[in-house]
């Protein structure tokens, strides 16, 4: 697969991988498609600490190749709710809107190695396949062995699916043995382009994640069987997949996870009830544990305050070998 590439790209992969072997790296993702819950943005705080600790880099990529989904103004109230709370980012700012030639030509090699392949089945078909509770879908293979064109049918284009090994896909968990996945029983074929032109999320995921240099990656634990495919396409090119720290969601107060299709609450709704940065920051540290509950203090208070008790941030969180 690796040979497939262009040789630039090769290049700018080999470079990437120097960068991630040299410094820590991270990064937050948000979608524009609305403003950011609390649940985001504790995520986003989790995530500056685990690089800052460490004396790593920060970054921001803008996830807004789903161009129906986005809001306008959202990305802008994104910069301003993480400068309200007190996070730095690292330049530059990483869109994805503006890297699909990077994404094409890396699906290009996909195709040529006979990695994935045209499906004609449509969100119908498929319908039933969505698990009660929300639980990942696992594609049957209808079109697997079909020989389908990659053109035009009836004006409509197929999608390009993931011909995903049957083998076990094994990533680093921080604060866990190393975890895996099935990738014929728990992940399955999943979309790399839509039918309608557009780039899925996995395959953009995974290739920021390589020419980004990022060697951590901490997210919500909805996006655990997400790792599946993106190890998996990580490994086709020959690298390895960061390490993963899956963070529990945050849930309001009658047990239902915060979401953006949920409407949770974010920035706008803690500021009209007269809360402040400092007292949002400190309640998120007590919940963990790190600071006493009532505590008011800013992100680089908190920061200062694990870098001189960082025994207190590893045994919450079981995060081992770091320090």
């Amino acid at each position: 697969m690796l040979e497939a590439l262009p040789a630039h790209l090769r290049g700018e992969l080999l470079s990437a991988k120097a960068s991630r072997q040299k410094h820590q790296r991270g990064r937050f993702a948000p979608t524009p498609s609305g403003p950011l819950h609390l649940g985001n943005l504790h995520t986003a705080l989790l995530s500056w600490l685990f690089s800052r600790l460490q004396g790593g880099e920060w970054f921001i990529r803008i996830d807004d190749l789903d161009t129906p989904r986005i809001q306008s103004g959202a990305e802008a109230q994104i910069f301003a709710d993480l400068a309200w709370l007190g996070l730095d980012w690292d330049p530059p700012i990483w869109r994805q809107s503006e890297r699909r030639g990077l994404y094409s030509s890396v699906l290009s090699a996909l195709r040529r190695t006979d990695l994935v392949y045209p499906c004609r089945c449509s969100r119908r078909m498929l319908a039933h396949l969505s698990a009660p509770h929300g639980a990942w879908p696992i594609y049957p293979g209808t079109c697997l062995n079909k020989r389908h064109s990659w053109g035009e049918v009836q004006g409509k284009l197929p999608s390009w699916r993931f011909r995903l090994e049957a083998k076990v896909l094994n990533w680093q968990e921080l604060g866990a043995e190393t975890c895996q996945l099935n990738g014929a029983t728990e992940v399955g074929d999943v979309v790399l382009r839509r039918a309608d032109g557009y780039l899925a999320y996995h395959l953009a995921t995974a290739v920021d994640e390589l020419w980004m240099g990022i060697n951590s990656v901490v997210r919500g634990t909805d996006l655990w069987v997400s790792t599946g495919p993106q190890v998996a396409l990580i490994q086709l090119l020959q690298q390895d997949p960061p390490k993963y720290w899956h963070v529990p969601l945050l849930h309001d107060e009658q047990g239902q996870k915060l979401s953006k299709g949920q409407q949770a609450p974010g920035l706008a709704t803690w500021k009209s009830e007269g809360g402040s940065a400092d007292q949002l920051i400190g309640s998120w540290a007590a919940s963990n544990g790190w600071v006493p509950p009532g505590s008011t203090l800013s992100p680089s208070d908190l920061l200062e305050e694990l870098k001189n008790n960082p025994k207190k941030w590893l045994a919450q969180f079981k995060v081992v070998g770091l320090f």
